[in-house]
């Protein structure tokens, strides 16, 4: 966020691992953990929302094709945006807050909930739901490659759940299918964040989004779009990894009993295999 944000004519940091290394030499190793109030209250109910959905929706439309695996990914993205959008504001302003303060001078926040509460009071539900659009935008596509990558590794590797290697397997492809995500539509993040940042400190720069692109192409030509990728793929592949992977086991062992079979078949993957 600090890095797709940042000022490009005063720019705080030169890339990833020098932002790394300001942010704990200024802020203390907890100024990494800003705004994680926000991903711990919204991710359980995102994940269980993408997921549920995607199954439901797959299972609706019928045939496991990799076209309806896109289309699944797609709904669950789509609707998950309602918590996403709000959870995500929450965390850009908090990761902002005190840039560069190891003690805080003057706190606007004192969590994500209040930032939330405040932002909800001065600019009431339009302020909440700011950057909406582009978090649908950005969502809808990347899910339906996400679940559509992983289905994909999957069958690939051949993940047998009597395979010794199964685990790896899992992890590798979830890894993989969250690096393809978020490269299909990492521009339209950098545009994202770059709305939901704006307005802090009483400054408002962009009118919409197609303003934000304008301005943003203008002043800083396109490699503006790919700022923070490489932190955002560092993140990516472990944080999909263990998400997928933990679903998909826990969904095998859930099968296997015999008071659940009415689960199945199973939202993440319906493979010619015991999976």
């Amino acid at each position: 966020v600090r890095l797709q944000v940042q000022n490009v004519e005063k720019p705080l940091y030169r890339g990833t691992f020098h932002c790394f290394q300001s942010i704990i030499k200024q802020e203390s190793a907890f100024g990494l953990y800003k705004g994680i109030g926000s991903p711990m209250m919204g991710l359980t109910f995102i994940n269980a929302l993408v997921f549920g959905v995607q199954g439901n929706t797959l299972r609706a439309l019928g045939k496991d094709t990799p076209l309806n695996q896109f289309l699944a990914g797609s709904a669950a993205g789509a609707i998950q945006c309602i918590i996403c959008c709000p959870m995500e504001l929450a965390k850009t302003r908090m990761q902002l807050q005190g840039t560069g303060e190891y003690k805080l001078k003057m706190k606007l926040y004192k969590n994500s909930l209040d930032c939330l509460i405040k932002i909800y009071r001065k600019e009431g539900l339009r302020g909440i739901n700011r950057g909406m659009v582009s978090t649908f935008i950005r969502e809808t596509p990347s899910f339906g490659f996400y679940f559509l990558t992983y289905d994909c590794m999957t069958r690939y590797l051949g993940c047998e759940a009597e395979d010794s290697y199964v685990i790896p397997k899992l992890l590798f492809s979830g890894g993989m299918s969250g690096i393809v995500s978020w490269l299909s539509t990492y521009p339209v993040d950098v545009i994202k964040s770059r709305l939901q940042a704006d307005g802090v400190g009483g400054v408002t720069q962009y009118n919409g989004i197609l303003d934000c692109v304008r301005k943003s192409y203008h002043e800083e030509g396109w490699r503006v779009f790919t700022r923070g990728l490489t932190s955002t793929l560092l993140r990516a592949f472990p944080v999909n990894a263990a998400t997928f992977a933990t679903v998909t086991v826990f969904l095998m062992y859930m099968r296997s009993e015999d008071n659940l079979r009415e689960c199945e078949p199973g939202p993440v993957i319906q493979q010619p295999s015991s999976l």
